[in-house]
């Protein structure tokens, strides 16, 4: 009797066990990712979100859309987001401003600037005296795009405020809104609406500043240092997620890569997303091992002291974390 007992006893747990392993793998842990903004140019995110990358990592990634790094950066401080995704000029700045729990990036998605100077007109021609007595509405002053963007201008022999005037009061998410009600001679747009306007015959796609700028480390991972401290796990399982991520997009077609990206741009036209990937390959637009160099800081703190936006730089070792990244490379 007792023999039978334990034997159906055996069985039960046998039945059981894969439901209660079944129910644990289910259990996904939620991480409050808010970006910059919603674009192709940080495709290696979105296919670790598609492909289900997160989920093997054991995360659900709950994503926002800040409309900006200023907007995300307080999201991160207040506690309304664990991870931003922004340019780390962001965290420089609240380093500076003497934060005791500042910010601190973990993980670099891209190296180049990935905005598009969009013309009124078509202009297979353009150089960039073309734009001497021009307007070009060039985004949030302090933020990365409008900084690269006056160091192409710059770098181009233009001089601003007396070539060229690059309005700085409209907002990152209106700057589409202000140029198609008519304000402005140029605007600097990211994908997909850059060419969504291109395809609507409302503007036109005349330089891609990334190609002009060269190698920025131009949007990183960041939490703040605290929350660093109490989830390391979680770190690493995101920056795991990350890298998956960026291998599968360099390992796969652009076509293969459009069609992993479509849930995220359901608006957008397949042929478009395959154009896009192609014109951010042709430009090396993601950082293959998702490390943050010294050297790569230290260019972008150049770009903001030619801007006039840093008077202190910001000492690497406080605001930038590679173990997480490198683990994630190991794996």
């Amino acid at each position: 009797m007792k023999l039978k007992l334990i034997s159906i006893i055996l069985v039960l747990i046998m039945l059981i066990l894969p439901i209660l392993s079944g129910c644990q793998q289910d259990e996904l842990e939620t991480v409050r990712l808010i970006e910059v903004t919603h674009s192709v140019f940080y495709a290696p995110q979105y296919v670790a979100i598609t492909q289900g990358f997160f989920e093997e990592e054991g995360l659900e990634i709950e994503l926002t859309n800040g409309k900006g790094a200023d907007k995300c950066m307080t999201a991160l401080l207040s506690g309304q987001a664990d991870i931003g995704f922004m340019g780390p000029e962001a965290t420089v700045y609240v380093y500076n401003q003497g934060k005791e729990d500042f910010a601190v990036n973990f993980a670099q998605l891209t190296q180049k600037d990935g905005s598009f100077l969009v013309a009124r007109e078509a202009d297979e021609n353009f150089e960039f005296d073309k734009l001497k007595g021009k307007t070009v509405i060039g985004g949030r002053k302090g933020g990365m795009p409008e900084m690269t963007l006056e160091y192409v201008l710059k770098s181009n022999g233009l001089v601003l405020g007396e070539d060229v005037n690059v309005r700085t009061d409209i907002q990152f998410a209106a700057m589409a809104g202000a140029f198609l009600g008519g304000e402005g001679d140029y605007v600097t747009l990211f994908e997909p609406v850059a060419s969504e306007l291109e395809k609507e015959g409302k503007g036109h796609i005349v330089a891609s500043i990334g190609a002009e700028a060269g190698y920025i480390p131009y949007t990183c991972y960041s939490a703040t240092k605290s929350f660093i401290a109490e989830n390391p796990k979680m770190i690493q399982k995101f920056t795991n997620a990350i890298y998956k991520g960026m291998v599968w997009v360099n390992e796969h077609s652009s076509e293969e890569v459009a069609e992993a990206l479509q849930p995220q741009f359901p608006d957008t036209d397949k042929e478009i997303l395959i154009s896009l990937i192609d014109r951010y390959r042709d430009q090396d637009t993601w950082k293959p091992d998702l490390i943050l160099t010294q050297e790569g800081l230290a260019h972008m703190m150049d770009i903001m002291e030619l801007a006039g936006e840093l008077n202190e730089r910001a000492p690497y070792k406080k605001i930038v974390n590679t173990e997480f990244a490198e683990k994630a490379m190991k794996k």
